[in-house]
């Protein structure tokens, strides 16, 4: 993958992000822009992409537009994929698959919004955990970690991954 396209993807993604524009109409345009360029992973990266998009517009049996947020859904549940791929191909010694995972999740991480950083992530725990504390009217143990993870989930909106999340909240009930 070229540089040039992958800034001009990130710049197109982060100049589209206006109400007209939907996520995967971008996605379309960024391959559209990979194909003029000749830049066969991210032409390849954007089409399983939208691949994906599609097949899940169509899991119901009927097609269903999808919002951004589902959008996003799908972009995170591939990044997730390809992340795991890219692990099983270095444990298996096949670097070269697993840095065309890799490449094909920075190019999908162009579409994802800012992630949190580990200080923003526990400011939003700290602040959906004070909330569940003061609904429940008690102090927070594990017990509580479903109702705590539904809360910062809900307010991280795909900021930051599940596991992230999970991870904050556990040491917090816990410490």
């Amino acid at each position: 993958m070229t540089n040039n396209t992958a800034n001009n993807t990130a710049e197109n993604t982060a100049q589209a992000r206006d109400p007209q524009g939907s996520l995967k109409e971008r996605i379309r345009q960024d391959l559209t822009t990979a194909m003029k360029a000749k830049d066969k992973p991210t032409t390849s990266a954007l089409r399983m992409l939208l691949a994906a998009i599609q097949a899940e517009e169509t899991s119901t049996g009927t097609r269903t537009e999808l919002t951004d947020d589902d959008v996003l859904k799908v972009i995170a549940r591939e990044i997730k994929k390809r992340r795991e791929s890219a692990g099983i191909y270095r444990d298996n010694g096949r670097d070269e698959l697993a840095e065309a995972e890799e490449a094909e999740v920075a190019v999908f991480e162009n579409y994802q919004p800012r992630q949190l950083s580990d200080d923003e992530l526990g400011e939003l725990v700290d602040g959906v955990i004070s909330e569940v504390a003061a609904d429940a009217g008690e102090e927070l143990s594990m017990k509580h970690m479903g109702q705590v993870m539904k809360a910062a989930n809900a307010k991280a909106s795909g900021r930051a991954d599940g596991k992230r999340i999970s991870e904050a909240v556990k040491a917090r009930l816990q410490g």
